[in-house]
């Protein structure tokens, strides 16, 4: 019976290391992940990958494919669907979504009260074909990487993305 406590005893006090353990690491992981998404965010290199869109007046669905949105010191890269309400038709019929290319934009990142990210970009190109519709994105970062994206177009209603952010990485040509 004596050595039944002591096993008892033990087991128990086994057990509730192993569950502060894995505590203090699931703590730690938290930690280093909003540290590694801070430091993409400040370093301007990093990538949001769409995983469901938001259209304004359309039921909201998973996306299913590769959609994202680059960012680089030097570089905005926008490949992302869309659906929804278009004023103006694309000249090209086979141009769909909303897609840029641009080195010229202004990017404002600003940290918000629950350790994330508010960063607003908006492409400075002038002719058409540069901007090809898209007038500002606003991209709300939580500190565990999760992120959504607001685009408000030039002829289009505005859509919405949730996705997460992962840091960018050199695209084979």
């Amino acid at each position: 019976m004596k050595n039944l406590k002591v096993f008892c005893i033990l087991l128990v006090c086994a057990l509730s290391f192993n569950v502060s353990y894995a505590q203090k690491t699931k703590a730690e992981k938290k930690a280093a992940k909003a540290a590694d998404v801070s430091r993409i965010v400040n370093a301007m290199n990093y990538r949001f990958v769409a995983n469901y869109v938001i259209p304004a007046s359309m039921p909201s669905r998973a996306l299913t494919s590769d959609y994202d949105v680059t960012v680089n010191k030097d570089k905005l890269d926008i490949y992302l669907p869309y659906f929804g309400r278009a004023y103006v038709a694309p000249r090209d019929l086979n141009d769909g979504g909303l897609k840029l290319k641009t080195t010229k934009f202004d990017y404002n990142a600003k940290p918000d009260k629950k350790g994330g990210w508010d960063i607003t970009i908006k492409p400075q190109e002038n002719s058409i074909s540069g901007v090809k519709d898209i007038q500002q994105l606003i991209l709300n970062v939580q500190s565990d990487g999760y992120a959504s994206l607001h685009v408000s177009p030039l002829n289009k209603q505005p859509i919405s993305y949730n996705g997460y952010i992962e840091e960018a990485k050199e695209r084979s040509k």
